[in-house]
C-alpha cells in the first residue's frame, strides 16, 4: 500500500482501466440515454449537464454511445491480443524447441510478417475475411503475432536446456508434453508482459481500422467510428471527434502505464 501511495500515476491508471472494464461489462449502469435513439430537437447540442459529451447530427447522446462503444472497442482489442498470443506462442514454441531448419524457416516467415507494417497487414487480412469486429480482431492479432513469436522463441531457447527439461526427456516424456508442462510455463512471463503492452497498441489499431470503416457496421458505436463520424462536423461540432478521441487516448495511456508496471518498469 505504501508503494502505491508513492505512485499516484499508477493509482490513476488503475482507476481508469477499472472504469473502462466497468463500461465494457455493464454499460447500462453508466449510460444516461439510449445510445441508438435520436431526438431531432437535440441535434448537435454541445456538452452540457443534459448531454455530457453533447449530441450528434441525429440527436443521439454521444456520452452514452461512447459508453456502449467500450465493449466493441475493448473486447475487439482483447480478442486481437489473444489471437496474437495464440499464433505467436505456438510458432515460437515450435521454432525454439525444435531448432534447426524448422527454426530457420519459421523465423524467416516471422521476419517477413514483422517487416510488413502491422496496420497494412491487418488491412490485408480484413479485406480477405470481410468487415466486422471479429475480422478486425483477427487482422490485428496476426499483425502482432510476429512479436510474440520472437519473444517466445528467445525464452524457449533459454529454457530448453534447463535440467528439468533434460530430466523429462531422459524419462521418455514426449516433446508436446514437455512443451506444455515445462517449457511454456517457464517462458510465459515475458510473453504476458508483452501481451499487456500490446493491449494499448491493439486498442489504437482497432480504432484506426474502425475509423477507416472496416469495423462493425453502423450504427454500432465503436470508438474509432465515432471519431470518424465527427470529421464532417469539426468546424461546427468539435466534440463529436475530440471527446471520443480523448477517451481513446486516456485509456491507452492508462493501459500502457499498467503494462509497464507488469513488465517491471517503475
Amino acid at each position: 500500500m505504501k508503494t502505491l501511495l508513492t505512485r499516484p500515476g499508477m493509482i490513476v491508471s488503475a482507476l481508469i482501466v477499472i472504469a473502462a472494464l466497468a463500461l465494457t461489462f455493464a454499460p447500462q449502469l453508466f449510460a444516461t440515454h439510449d445510445p441508438y435513439e435520436g431526438i431531432p430537437a437535440d441535434q448537435l447540442q454541445p456538452p452540457s449537464a443534459a448531454h455530457w459529451f453533447g449530441t450528434d447530427a441525429l440527436g443521439r447522446d454521444l456520452y452514452s454511445r461512447v459508453v456502449y462503444g467500450a465493449f466493441l472497442s475493448l473486447a475487439t482489442a482483447g480478442l486481437a491480443v489473444v489471437v496474437g498470443v495464440a499464433i505467436g506462442a505456438v510458432v515460437g514454441l515450435v521454432s525454439g524447441f525444435i531448432g534447426g531448419r524448422v527454426d530457420f524457416v519459421l523465423m524467416r516467415i516471422v521476419d517477413v510478417v514483422i517487416a510488413v507494417p502491422s496496420i497494412l497487414l491487418s488491412l490485408i487480412v480484413v479485406a480477405g475475411l470481410g468487415f466486422g469486429a471479429v475480422p478486425v480482431a483477427i487482422g490485428v492479432g496476426i499483425g502482432a503475432a510476429g512479436s510474440f513469436a520472437r519473444v517466445t522463441r528467445s525464452q524457449v531457447v533459454r529454457v530448453r536446456t534447463a535440467e528439468y527439461v533434460e530430466a523429462a526427456r531422459s524419462m521418455g516424456v514426449r516433446w508436446p508434453a514437455i512443451l506444455v508442462r515445462h517449457v511454456f510455463p517457464n517462458s510465459a512471463r515475458p510473453v504476458i508482459a508483452l501481451a499487456a503492452l500490446e493491449v494499448g497498441t491493439a486498442i489504437l489499431a482497432v480504432s484506426a481500422l474502425s475509423f477507416l470503416g472496416f469495423g462493425a457496421a453502423p450504427p454500432a458505436p465503436e470508438w474509432g467510428a465515432l471519431v470518424s463520424y465527427g470529421r464532417d462536423f469539426l468546424a461546427t461540432a468539435w466534440w463529436l471527434s475530440v471527446l471520443p478521441g480523448a477517451v481513446i487516448l486516456v485509456v491507452v495511456l492508462a493501459v500502457n502505464r499498467l503494462a509497464r508496471a507488469i513488465g517491471g518498469e517503475r
